[in-house]
C-alpha cells in the first residue's frame, strides 16, 4: 500500500497513554504517520513514489532518484537484528538500566535501519541475524515502534551490505580540481595547552586565553599579528564542550580579524584548523589563531553543586535516537564494533591493545590524567559502560584548551621555530551523515575522508612516522587504523595484537601523548598539538626517532577530518 491518506492509522479520538518520562519524539506533519503508527498495530514508512525506496528519516526528496513524490507505505513490520548493545551506564526517566538499544533492518527494504529496544528477551539470547518483529508500546500519544525475536527463527537472516563496500572506498572519491594545492600556501607555526586536568575549577574562557597566549608566544608572534580566529564548535548552549565560541575570545583580547569562524558543522573538532587553512591560502588571513576547549569535568561539578543550572527536558526530541534511550555515540559506535567482531573476528583484547597502548605512552606525559600502569586484566576487568565497551574504552573528560596557529607559509621564515608543513588533507563525505543509517562496520565519517586524503599526496601509509588518531573510543582508533591502510580491512585484530606494532618503537606509533583515552578528552586539537610536537622532536621522553611525518584524525558525532603534516627538519 502507498497512498498516504490510506496508509493514515485510524484512531479513536485523543486517547493517551500514561508517560513514562522517556524522551518522546517531537511530532510534525512529516513524521506524524510514523510515530502514531501503532494505533492500527501497523508500521509505516516514508516512499518514494518514484522508484519504491523506502526512505528513513523522512525527506521532501529521495536520496537515490532525487524524485520528489512521496508517500508512505505499510511494512510487513518484520526485520533483521543487525546490531545491538546493552547499556549500562545512561540511564533514562522510563528506562532505567540496564537496557538493550538495537538497530534492526527492515525486510522491505533493508537500507532502512530503525533503531529501537527489544523486548521480551534477554540480552545473551540475541544474535546478529535474528528474525525480529515490531511490537508498539504506546506513551503518551506516540506509539513507540519496539521489536522482538519472532517466534519463527528457522530462517535467520544475514547483515546487510553497506552501500560502498569498506575498501571500495577510493572508487568514491572526487579527484582533485586543481594539480596546485592549498595545502602548500599554509603551515602550523604555533602550538599552545593549557593547564590539563579533572575539576579545575577554572573558568573555560581563561584555560582558553591560557592555551591562545602560549601558542601566539610560541610561534614567535605578538598578539597585533593575529589577523584570523577560528573556533570549535563556536558560541551556543554546549554545556562542558566550548568556551563560548570566537566573539568570546575577540572581545577579551581585543583582536581585529579580517577573517573568522566558528561552528560544529565542519570535520570534526579540528577542523577549525582546515577552514583556516583555505581561509589562509586564499589571502584572507596571515596568521589565524584555531583553540578548541573543554571544561567538562569543572561544568559537572558546578552543576552537582548547584552553581549551575542541570539541563532540563525541552519538550519533546526531533532526534530519532533518543526516544529508545540511545544518548551517546557510544551507543551506536558499540554496535558498530559489534558487527566488525562478528565479521572479523575482532575481540574485546583487540581493543584492550589500544588502551594499553595509551596508557603506556601517557606514563611518559606528566600533563596526562591517567599514568597508572594498567594491565590486559584491568582492561576487561573494568565496569561495563555500553556493551562491548567497558570503562577503559572510553575517553577521559577533562578541563583544557589546546591552540594552534595556522600561517601563511611565505611568513615562516621570520617565526620562531621551523614550521610544520601540511601534506594533506581528507574531508570528503561519502558516507550517510546518520550513524544508525551509515556504516556497517567501522566509525561513520571515517573511511570517506582517509581515502580522501590519500587522493591528494604521492605519500603512502608506509611513509607514516607518527600516528594521532581520534579515540574517543578505543573503535574510533581501530576504524581510522583500517581507513588509512596502516592493515587492511578487518585486519586489525593481527595488527595490533601484543600492541608491538602501534608502540612507540612499533611499524606505526600511536598517540604517543597517551591519547584521549589517558591525556583526557581534549578532542582533535589535542591529537594536533602531539602531531607537531612530535615532528618538531619536542616530545621529550615519548619522542618518536627521526619522526618526519604524521597523520592526525579527529571525528566524533561529526564528519571526520584528516590531515597528513610533514617535517623538513
Amino acid at each position: 500500500m502507498t497512498d498516504s491518506a490510506v496508509a493514515e492509522p485510524t484512531r479513536q479520538g485523543d486517547d493517551r497513554a500514561p508517560a513514562s518520562g522517556r524522551p518522546l519524539p517531537l511530532l510534525t506533519d512529516q513524521n506524524r504517520f510514523f510515530w502514531t503508527s501503532g494505533a492500527d498495530g501497523v508500521l509505516r514508512v516514508q516512499e518514494c513514489l518514484s522508484c519504491a525506496a523506502l526512505i528513513h528519516p523522512p525527506q521532501p526528496v529521495c536520496r537515490y532518484c532525487r524524485g520528489h513524490a512521496m508517500g508512505v507505505r505499510v511494512t510487513t513490520g518484520t526485520a533483521t537484528l543487525i546490531g545491538f548493545t546493552v547499556n549500562h551506564r545512561f540511564p533514562l526517566p522510563g528506562l532505567p538500566t540496564p537496557f538493550v538499544i538495537a538497530q534492526v533492518a527492515l525486510d522491505d527494504d533493508p537500507r532502512v535501519r530503525l533503531t529501537t529496544n527489544v523486548i521480551d528477551a534477554e540480552p545473551d539470547e540475541l544474535t546478529l541475524g535474528m528474525r525480529m518483529e515490531v511490537a508498539f508500546e504506546q506513551d503518551d500519544d506516540v506509539w513507540l515502534p519496539l521489536f522482538r525475536p519472532s517466534p519463527d527463527q528457522t530462517r535467520t537472516g544475514t547483515l546487510p551490505d553497506d552501500a560502498i563496500q569498506p575498501d571500495q572506498f577510493p572508487r568514491h572519491v572526487r579527484p582533485m580540481a586543481t594539480t596546485s594545492k592549498f595545502e602548500d600556501a599554509v603551515a602550523l607555526t604555533g602550538i599552545g595547552m593549557s593547564e590539563i586536568g579533572r575539576r579545575l575549577m577554572r573558568s573555560p574562557l581563561e584555560l582558553t586565553l591560557e592555551a591562545c597566549e602560549r601558542a601566539v608566544a610560541d610561534a614567535g608572534l605578538t598578539l597585533d599579528d593575529i589577523d584570523g580566529i577560528s573556533s570549535y564548535p563556536g558560541g551556543g548552549q554546549v554545556g562542558g564542550f566550548g568556551e563560548g565560541g570566537v566573539m568570546t575570545v575577540e572581545a577579551a583580547l581585543g583582536l581585529h580579524p579580517t577573517w573568522h569562524n566558528g561552528g560544529i558543522e565542519t570535520f570534526g573538532p579540528s577542523g577549525s584548523v582546515i577552514a583556516a587553512m583555505t581561509a589562509v591560502a586564499s589571502g584572507l588571513a596571515r596568521h589565524v589563531l584555531c583553540y578548541r576547549t573543554l571544561w567538562e569535568s569543572t561544568h559537572g561539578e558546578l552543576t552537582k553543586r548547584g552553581d549551575l543550572p542541570r539541563a532540563t527536558a525541552a519538550g519533546r526530541t526531533p532526534n530519532w535516537l533518543l526516544p529508545f534511550g540511545a544518548t551517546s555515540a557510544a551507543h551506536t559506535l558499540a554496535q558498530n564494533a559489534q558487527r566488525h567482531f562478528q565479521r572479523y573476528g575482532t575481540t574485546r583484547e583487540t581493543l584492550g591493545w589500544i588502551a594499553l597502548n595509551q596508557r603506556a605512552n601517557a606514563a611518559l606525559n606528566p600533563t596526562a590524567i591517567y599514568r597508572d600502569p594498567m594491565t590486559m586484566d584491568d582492561y576487561l576487568g573494568a565496569r561495563p559502560i555500553t556493551t562491548p565497551f567497558g570503562l577503559y574504552d572510553c575517553d577521559v573528560p577533562c578541563d583544557g584548551a589546546v591552540a594552534v596557529i595556522v600561517s601563511a607559509v611565505e611568513t615562516t621564515g621570520d617565526l620562531a621555530k621551523p614550521p610544520v608543513l601540511v601534506e594533506a588533507v581528507g574531508t570528503q563525505i561519502v558516507e550517510r551523515i546518520e550513524w544508525d543509517q551509515s556504516t556497517l562496520t567501522h566509525e561513520p565519517q571515517v573511511l570517506g575522508p582517509a581515502a580522501h586524503m590519500w587522493s591528494r599526496t604521492s605519500l603512502r601509509p608506509d611513509d607514516v612516522d607518527v600516528a594521532e588518531l581520534y579515540d574517543g573510543f578505543t573503535f574510533n582508533c581501530l576504524s581510522w587504523i583500517e581507513a588509512l591502510g596502516f592493515c587492511g580491512i578487518g585486519e586489525a585484530k593481527d595488527f595490533l595484537d601484543g600492541g608491538t606494532a602501534i608502540a612507540r618503537d612499533g611499524v606505526l606509533p600511536l598517540n604517543t601523548h597517551g591519547g584521549q583515552l589517558s591525556h583526557g578528552r581534549t578532542h582533535g586539537m589535542g591529537l594536533l598539538h602531539e602531531a607537531i610536537s612530535q615532528l618538531r622532536g619536542e616530545a621529550g621522553a615519548r619522542q618518536v626517532s627521526d619522526a618526519r611525518v604524521a597523520v592526525v584524525s579527529s571525528g566524533g558525532l561529526t564528519p571526520g577530518g584528516v590531515l597528513l603534516l610533514r617535517s623538513d627538519r
